[in-house]
């Protein structure tokens, strides 16, 4: 079951996609995740179309970036609703299924930054330790009963989110794009190579597998060294 905004062609042709290769069952629920109810909607149509949530991942996120003193509110509002309460909505949604069938995985996307923090993103730090802290919570509440919760705290990955803050350093500094993508990497990343969406899923997996039975509670940093300074 995907989830997510964009435009209408490039998701059916991304599930299509998907459906083709696995051979698997593939749907799209559009419901809103910076609400209450679009949660519930998602985890609801899961079930009814797949017979139950064995895995869920919690990846929706935005971004918003200024000064504490010059943050919207209603931008905090979003972040806080779409980065961490979406994923306590779901969770809490999906645990009694996987309680009842004994097994479940629970799959937290936070940011190096649920780790350590940046200037000018009060909101998204907040939610992404936010949710280390709820993926704690819920990794004790449910250590006995086969299921696991953990974080990937990912650092730069160049997502269009990230592109957007690439090119608005490049045009406040005057600068090509690329000089920015450099300079963004040195400031954070050791490596200075971004973290790929395929090395994120590669862990998913990993976290799914019966070799991670006994991994759970944890906040597993793919960052390119970014926290181990």
């Amino acid at each position: 079951m995907l989830n997510g905004f964009g435009e209408p062609g490039a998701i059916e042709e991304l599930r299509g996609n998907l459906a083709r290769e696995f051979s698997v069952s593939v749907f799209y629920n559009g419901s809103d995740l910076s609400t209450t109810a679009g949660c519930i909607s998602l985890i609801s149509d899961a079930e009814a179309k797949l017979g139950g949530v064995d895995v869920l991942v919690n990846n929706a996120g935005v971004q918003f970036t200024a000064r504490i003193e010059e943050f919207p509110p209603e931008r905090w509002d979003a972040i806080i609703a779409i980065n961490l309460s979406a994923a306590f909505h779901t969770t809490r949604r999906a645990l009694p299924g996987m309680r009842e069938r004994g097994w479940g995985r629970i799959i937290n996307i936070a940011s190096a930054q649920g780790i350590v923090a940046s200037v000018e993103k009060s909101a998204y730090v907040a939610a992404k330790h936010g949710l280390v802290g709820l993926t704690k919570v819920t990794a004790l509440e449910t250590a006995e009963s086969g299921i696991t919760c953990n974080a990937i705290c990912p650092g730069w990955v160049l997502t269009p989110l990230v592109q957007r803050q690439i090119d608005a350093r490049a045009a406040k500094k005057g600068i090509d794009t690329t000089q920015a993508t450099l300079d963004l990497l040195a400031e954070k990343q050791p490596t200075r190579r971004f973290t790929t969406v395929e090395q994120i899923g590669g862990l998913v997996v990993f976290l799914c597998s019966a070799a991670s039975d006994n991994i759970t509670g944890a906040s597993l940093p793919i960052d390119g060294g970014w926290v181990a300074q």
